[in-house]
This record gives structure tokens, C-alpha cells and sequence, in this order.
């Protein structure tokens, strides 16, 4: 149900369930979570692109389909692991949404630092009239991202968002024909793909709250390839780092 390529730490992981609008399942959740560690531990990583089967749906949220306590399944930490995975990589992380995005999918693409949809792709997260509440992970992300006025709207007001709305409020960076995401997507990743691995590491450190030791880690890791600094800045042991 979940596909994976990776060359040369260009990873790109595909929810494949177009039948079942890529609705997830706890062990899709498991594997997404167990994918983004695996990718976390090559020392070549250097992006990690999430998108899925279809035309229409990126991820209609959680399978509600097979018989789960769905009220267990939404308080289930298999999503703040998937989610938690993704946000921790140290590298550009895109979600590629090929449509529509609901529910529990946010979980996941609000955890990538830049999303690009379809024209035609909605954005709702229908957690209150189900007597759901959502991940606190996707209402801080997403809070952040557009503003706690602008998530109430969504989670509270139960609003349907289009994608020309999403990209005017920043829930989306880029919308664009799904025959153009790929070339899109080698334009996005074309400077990560010809950088070392610790360089994109240090600049997404760049965007966290630093002390001045660890500051000075991301410049000794990029400009010294220094073990040490690199595994202070991506998290992988000292013996596993590119250089």
C-alpha cells in the first residue's frame, strides 16, 4: 500500500491505495513512520518527497472502513510517530498532494516543509461534527502555518478550503497540473540533489531556535565536513555521515 524509491537521497514515498481514496490504515501509518526513520539514517539523504496514487485524493485521513474503535484509532500515537517522523528529517521534505487532503492526511503533509496540490484539490479536516479531536501535532503545524484564526476556520468552522484559497493563506506553496508536479519537483530538488548531505542539514537547522554551539556546529559541518558537527545536526551516529 505504500511505495518507495530512493536515488540518491532523493526519496519519494507514494501512499498507494487510489481505491480506498489512500485512506490509512495503522499499519500505513507504522511503515510511513518506519519509511521516514529509514530515510533519517542514510547518510545520503538528501530529500524527502510524500505523495500518493490517483488523480483525485491525496489521503482521505484515517480507514474507517475495516472495523477499527475509530475514536482509539484518531488518539492512537501512530500518528504523531508518522508525522514526528517526517518533521525530524534533516533535509527539504515536500508533500506532493495529487488532490483532495482530509481528515488524518494533514498529519502528514503538515509535518513537510513545502506542499504543492492540483487545482482541483480540497482541504478539510471534518474532526468536530464526528466528535473527533485532531492530533495536537496537525493543530500546532497547522496553527503556524496559517495562523490560529485561519486553522479555527478549518477545525472549529468545519470550512472546505479550494486550492486557490489554500495557496492566497500559505497552506499550499505552489498549485499546478499534476502532468507538471515532476518537473516541478526535479526543479525543487535540483539544488539539494547536487549539495552534500550536511549542507541541507545545516540550513534546515538554520530555521530552529539555536544556541551559539550549536549554531557553530551547522557552519563546522558544512564548511569543515566535521563528523561530530554532522551528527550533532542531523541526529545519525558519527559513523554514518556523507562527507
Amino acid at each position: 500500500m505504500i511505495d518507495v524509491q530512493n536515488e540518491n537521497g532523493l526519496w519519494r514515498v507514494t501512499l498507494n491505495r487510489p481505491d480506498k481514496a489512500n485512506a490509512l490504515t495503522p499499519e500505513m501509518l507504522g511503515q510511513v513512520a518506519t519509511l521516514a526513520q529509514q530515510a533519517h539514517r542514510d547518510p545520503e539523504l538528501r530529500c524527502f518527497i510524500l505523495t500518493a496514487a490517483g488523480e483525485r485524493v491525496f489521503c482521505a485521513g484515517a480507514d474507517v472502513g475495516r472495523g477499527e474503535d475509530m475514536y482509539a484509532f484518531t488518539q492512537s500515537p501512530l500518528w504523531s510517530d508518522a508525522s514526528g517522523a517526517i518533521a525530524a528529517l534533516p533535509c527539504l521534505t515536500i508533500a506532493a498532494l495529487n488532490g483532495t487532503l482530509a481528515g488524518g492526511g494533514f498529519a502528514l503533509a503538515l509535518a513537510c516543509d513545502l506542499r504543492i496540490s492540483t487545482p482541483a484539490a480540497k482541504f478539510f479536516y471534518p474532526v468536530l461534527k464526528r466528535g473527533f479531536l485532531p492530533q495536537p501535532d496537525d493543530v500546532k503545524r497547522l496553527a503556524a502555518l496559517i495562523g490560529p484564526a485561519r486553522a479555527k476556520l478549518i477545525l472549529m468552522g468545519g470550512q472546505k478550503l479550494d486550492a486557490a484559497e489554500a495557496l492566497r493563506i500559505g497552506l499550499v506553496e505552489r498549485v499546478l497540473p499534476l502532468a507538471e508536479f515532476d518537473s516541478f519537483l526535479d526543479t525543487l530538488t535540483c539544488d539539494a540533489a547536487a549539495a552534500k548531505p550536511q549542507s541541507i542539514a545545516a540550513i534546515n537547522r538554520l530555521f530552529d531556535d539555536l544556541n551559539a554551539t550549536q549554531l557553530q556546529d551547522c557552519y563546522t559541518a558544512a564548511y569543515e565536513d566535521d563528523p561530530a558537527a554532522i551528527a550533532r545536526i542531523t541526529g545519525r551516529p558519527q559513523d554514518a555521515q556523507a562527507v
